[in-house]
């Protein structure tokens, strides 16, 4: 099995955080100095790379990812960029830069920088007017090969700066990471203690076969059945769950429970549980039967704050989504600020 197949068990840490560049979590490329050959936004595509060999535009082999032109009579610090926001402001825990199918044309070293930017800057500020810092230093890639790097920052960003030397084609760009929720945006508002850009996030999970559980948290709705958590079928006597660390304390009062697009492999049941700062877990949703593609919403008696929250399926099979409509409770925006001003 390749590297680019088996990404370094070493990294595997901070693989377990989402993609937050990714367009899905709604993350955008917003700019780069080239991209003659194959464009910027094939970066934060989701999907795996693909390749078809022979396959020739007027500019060359159609490559799956981004790709800039040769550079002539460059120094040895010329190179290429591209900018990407990521869908909410995080803390970085760790980047893959994947190369799949570049195997003449990949660059051999890479450096990525990070900016936290208020409000929406436009592509020239963000090119030529915003103060950069360094998370992951110069370093070599190789060709054909998911490059896993650890971020050497714990502060929070907005924007990350992918940079290559000289020049070449990367397939994919991953920005894992821990979404903050901004204080000033919440206030005594309802809101969805369950999303990926509210700052939440997967904890655990019994089996992720098909897809990642990560999926359940996205923004908007899937349009199709991969863009949502799967498992395997199981052969025995248990069930699978998956376990999510909520944007903060809150009170949860509405649970929806989404398996559209899963149509013979829905599960036949589902059962919801919190608990308060590791303590023990209690019912929110008893269990209670679902029906394939269907958009479930459920009232919760929202009377015990919680910080955690497991979904339990049974036995087994697919969800597109997972909403936990509630309020944070003064602890959980308290919490909340605390950690976004910690990571300034």
């Amino acid at each position: 099995m390749s590297d680019r197949q088996n990404p370094t068990r070493t990294q595997s840490h901070f693989l377990s955080f989402p993609d937050l560049a990714a367009r899905p979590a709604g993350g955008a490329v917003v700019w780069a100095n080239d991209d003659l050959f194959a464009e910027r936004e094939n970066l934060i595509n989701p999907r795996p790379a693909e390749f078809r060999p022979a396959t020739f535009g007027h500019k060359g082999q159609i490559y799956d990812g981004w790709e800039t032109r040769r550079r002539r009579g460059a120094g040895p610090d010329d190179h290429d960029s591209a900018i990407i926001r990521l869908g909410v402001p995080a803390i970085i825990a760790g980047v893959v830069v994947d190369t799949a199918w570049f195997t003449g044309n990949y660059p051999p070293q890479i450096s990525v920088e990070a900016a936290f930017v208020e409000g929406y800057p436009t592509a020239e500020d963000l090119a030529h007017r915003t103060q950069w810092t360094t998370i992951v230093e110069r370093g070599n890639v190789n060709g054909d090969t998911r490059n896993p790097f650890e971020a050497s920052s714990s502060r929070r960003w907005t924007h990350v700066r992918l940079s290559i030397y000289p020049d070449g084609g990367v397939a994919r760009l991953r920005v894992h990471g821990q979404g903050l929720l901004d204080p000033r945006l919440v206030g005594d508002i309802p809101l969805d203690l369950a999303a990926l850009d509210n700052g939440a996030r997967v904890t655990a999970c019994s089996n992720m076969f098909y897809s990642s559980p990560n999926n359940l948290l996205l923004p908007g709705t899937a349009h199709t059945m991969g863009e949502g958590w799967e498992t395997s079928r199981r052969r025995d006597n248990g069930n699978d769950w998956v376990q999510v660390q909520l944007a903060g304390q809150g009170v949860v009062t509405v649970a929806e429970l989404d398996t559209s697009y899963f149509l013979g492999n829905a599960p036949g049941s589902a059962r919801l549980v919190g608990r308060d700062d590791g303590g023990d877990w209690f019912e929110l949703l008893p269990r209670t039967d679902l029906q394939p593609d269907t958009r479930h919403r459920f009232l919760l008696s929202g009377q015990r704050p919680v910080t955690d929250a497991r979904l339990e399926v049974y036995p087994d099979g697919g969800m597109a989504r997972l909403r936990l409509f509630g309020r944070l409770t003064e602890t959980g925006l308290r919490r909340v600020a605390d950690k976004w001003a910690a990571a300034s």
